[in-house]
């Protein structure tokens, strides 16, 4: 009968059977593949960030709430591995925990420091630099990492807003360093440490010499002992896209989360990571050092980034992950050619092939949020908010959100959460107001505002490609047009400035461009001006291009009209008005010509 038929089949009929369901499987494997390329990736990467959730609840019952914690439970277990590789010196994890702790022990015998305490630190990259933030971390104190390359003003800015104590200043930072500025810092009780061992002003404190004064013992347990993991640990400074640099607030339950980030993409404790990346920003400090130290893994740490000595570290060093951000890549691609070596290529075609155990993750990273680009991107619960890029104002947070069309640029933005918390910027309430969004889906929901515009292509992936408002990125930092123009307008020859970003073929971003207005008989002056804006802003704020208008032009609300200006650019072919063109070997502003022009599009020119 047809049911014996059915369950006691003959041989040719399973046959058959097996024959149709294994070439199913072939048709749904192969549509899959083309259809849908990343079907099984997905659901996976999904169950390895739920995996990694729990470790973190894993870790806080196990004792371990802070990086501290958890470096020194790989101390334990790992003491003569190499944790840091520095211009050829290898330091153990046992190294650096000594050396942390002598620091420690200086800050507790010649310091006044307490529990709780907010440091700043003024340093470039460096073991030392470890060194300090783990020792400070080991007597209570939050660390603030400060940008070595802002000036005094902002500086001193940061330092109240996160109200720091002390201010530790790395040895190669002294020189860029006013003497009011440490003046203002001690007449406010601000003490001052130099990683030296002499120190040009008076009531400064030196470190260097006092290393050897001290053993390298643990200070006291209770000291580092941290009662809630959502504390503040350390305050990471924004690049100052809407005037000055504000606080981040970095708890120590996001601290930890960071450090999980290179577990998550599928990194071992057997890979040796390469950071150039500054380590005051979020992804070298707790992505890339957090990151080895969760994997108990190497890093190679360079004073900065270096495209022509990139590929040859790379094949010193065997390194098989390095952190990306901005536009290291494509500096690597317009690396002169005489720098790379004939194995150049198999190296690059080694870091992308997954099967040679070979890892390449790209980081775009922002203070806010972590977005993986490759197969990674997928798996990050973001969402692409419809934005419109004419808008002049902060009026789109009042447009109705919708899905946008994947094929143009929408807003970033990412939902707030008692797992993902937005903590905030220190002393700053209205600012961390604005970059909330509410009731964006459904009625109580809470998302963050990143402030960048990304496009999504057909297979899913996401690209930067501006910032909205009276922001520009360049150089992988954030650049607010506001404070640019305040600093152009201290010229005694500008009557009015408006800053925006212009493209330049080949570079990720915009550079800045200042549109001026002269005073009534005043002449513009270029050797003035480049070191006003060199004196007062980092590199990546410089304006480059200077355009000398007889009146700005404003919008129906009275403000600057920036559009026009932007789709013009800088072309002298469009522009009668004259144009200056930043040129260092001048340390001027001098005319922008057509040649000058021309050999900028080119790439001849480098920026």
């Amino acid at each position: 009968s047809e049911i014996t038929n059915i369950l006691f089949p003959s041989p040719s009929m399973l046959c058959m059977w097996l024959s149709t369901i294994a070439v199913g499987i072939v048709v749904l494997c192969v549509s899959l593949k083309i259809f849908l390329p990343y079907f099984w990736e997905d659901p996976f990467y999904f169950l390895r960030w739920k995996r990694l959730k729990a470790t973190v609840k894993k870790w806080t019952s196990n004792g371990i709430l802070s990086i501290i914690d958890l470096f020194m439970q790989r101390v334990g277990k790992i003491p003569d591995k190499p944790f840091l590789i520095y211009e050829g010196k290898v330091h153990t994890y046992q190294d650096v925990d000594r050396s942390s702790n002598r620091l420690a022990q200086v800050f507790l015998h010649y310091g006044n420091l307490k529990k709780g305490n907010t440091v700043a630190l003024l340093m470039g990259n460096g073991p030392d630099f470890i060194h300090v933030w783990f020792g400070l971390a080991k007597l209570g104190c939050v660390v603030a990492f400060l940008n070595f390359n802002i000036h005094s003003r902002s500086l001193l800015h940061c330092i109240n807003t996160c109200a720091a104590k002390a201010l530790v200043i790395g040895e190669d930072c002294l020189g860029s360093i006013e003497k009011e500025f440490i003046f203002y810092l001690l007449e406010n009780n601000v003490a001052v440490w130099l990683m030296s061992t002499s120190s040009p002003f008076q009531h400064v404190h030196t470190i260097t010499d006092k290393l050897d004064k001290v053993l390298d013992k643990p200070v006291p347990s209770h000291l580092k002992v941290v009662t809630n993991i959502r504390n503040t640990a350390m305050y990471i400074f924004t690049s100052g896209s809407t005037g000055f640099p504000k606080a981040a607030i970095i708890t120590h339950l996001r601290a930890l989360s960071a450090s999980l980030m290179f577990s998550q993409c599928g990194a071992v404790s057997q890979d040796i990571m390469y950071v150039t990346l500054l380590l005051y920003h979020i992804s070298a400090s707790l992505l890339g050092i957090g990151g080895c130290i969760e994997l108990g893994a190497t890093c190679v740490l360079t004073k900065k980034f270096s495209a022509c000595q990139f590929w040859n570290d790379y094949r010193k060093y065997n390194v098989t992950v390095f952190l990306y951000i901005g536009e290291l890549c494509h500096y690597l691609c317009n690396c002169p050619s005489k720098s790379k070596s004939e194995n150049t290529y198999e190296v690059a075609t080694l870091v992308l092939n997954d099967g040679g155990k070979a890892w390449l993750i790209f980081l775009i990273l922002y203070l806010e949020v972590r977005l993986f680009l490759n197969e990674v991107t997928r798996g990050i619960p973001i969402y692409l908010r419809k934005h419109h890029v004419e808008a002049q104002n902060s009026n789109y947070l009042k447009l109705h959100w919708s899905e946008i069309d994947t094929s143009k640029p929408g807003l970033l933005v990412v939902q707030v959460t008692e797992d993902a918390p937005f903590s905030g910027y220190a002393g700053n309430k209205d600012a961390s107001e604005k970059k909330l969004l509410r009731n964006v889906f459904v009625k109580g929901d809470v998302y963050l505002d990143t402030g960048d515009l990304l496009m999504m292509d057909k297979d899913g992936f996401l690209y930067f490609t501006d910032r909205v408002g009276d922001t520009f990125r360049w150089k992988g930092e954030n650049v607010a047009t506001s404070e640019v123009a305040e600093i152009i307008g201290m010229m005694d020859f500008v009557q009015e400035v408006n800053v925006y970003g212009v493209s330049i073929k080949n570079y990720e971003g915009r550079t800045g461009m200042a549109a001026i207005v002269l005073k009534p008989n005043r002449a513009f002056n270029g050797e003035r001006l480049y070191k006003h804006v060199v004196d007062f802003l980092p590199s990546y704020a410089q304006p480059r291009f200077v355009r000398i208008m007889d009146v700005m032009q404003i919008t129906a609300t009275f403000k600057h009209q920036k559009r026009h200006l932007v789709s013009e650019g800088f072309n002298p072919e469009i522009i009668s008005e004259p144009l200056y063109f930043l040129h260092e070997p001048t340390r001027s502003y001098i005319p922008l010509t057509r040649e000058i022009y021309q050999k900028v599009v080119s790439g001849e020119i480098h920026l």
